[in-house]
């Protein structure tokens, strides 16, 4: 099961109980790693917690993509800030190693960063994944990214699921979010404009590396 990389046909779901028992399914089938994937604003995060909850017979567990992002101090160093959420401004080749410790199953526990949206910043050691648990959920952009190190994460993963909502509704979510957490709302839409839409067309080019669209919105 896992590894698929090439081209397949995607399945569709239309509703959060299809995706639960898509999870389930995979479960039952002997799969344990699962990957959301979407452009910026999609409901990911929404998606997955909507999952952990409704799963929670599985014991799942969470290792968001974010926890990977590159310190603002290093990005500062690198000359990245500007780009901040491009996958050139993440630790891909950590992020892979911790989907290998975890897929390995040889420790008891692997700790994992989280990501704080109030800092912006990722935060070491903050999220678990035990051996025992039976779900494994990890989202991010750039899960179907067919370039070096992101290939290698998704072949770590059992399946990856693509989040799909409407263009309008994922920009008024972008924009309102980065208001909440500080922006002005011109500076905010300008940011959407120029870094987020951006990533968001890499993402949308690979879409059909997914095995399952989720239609959300």
């Amino acid at each position: 099961m896992r590894g698929h990389t090439g081209a397949m046909t995607t399945t569709v779901l239309h509703d959060l109980d299809g995706a639960v028992a898509r999870a389930r399914d995979l479960v039952a089938a002997g799969g344990r790693m699962l990957g959301i994937a979407g452009a910026p604003g999609a409901g990911k995060s929404w998606l997955v917690d909507e999952l952990l909850v409704r799963l929670v017979d599985l014991a799942p567990a969470h290792v968001p993509m974010d926890g990977f992002h590159l310190a603002d101090v290093t990005l500062d160093r690198l000359g990245l800030r500007n780009v901040k959420g491009a996958p050139e401004t993440f630790d891909v080749g950590g992020y892979v190693a911790t989907l290998r410790r975890i897929v390995s199953r040889a420790e008891g526990r692997v700790y994992v960063p989280g990501f704080s949206r109030d800092l912006e910043e990722p935060l070491a050691a903050a999220l678990e994944v035990s051996r025992e648990a039976g779900l494994v959920v990890t989202e991010g952009n750039y899960l179907l990214l067919d370039e070096p190190g992101w290939r290698e994460a998704r072949g770590l993963l059992d399946e990856v699921w693509y989040v799909n909502v409407p263009d309008d509704v994922r920009v008024r979510r972008l924009v309102e979010r980065h208001v909440t957490f500080g922006k002005a709302r011109e500076e905010a839409a300008a940011w959407v404009r120029r870094s987020d839409e951006a990533n968001a067309r890499r993402v949308v080019a690979v879409r059909g590396r997914a095995d399952v669209e989720v239609h959300l919105g």
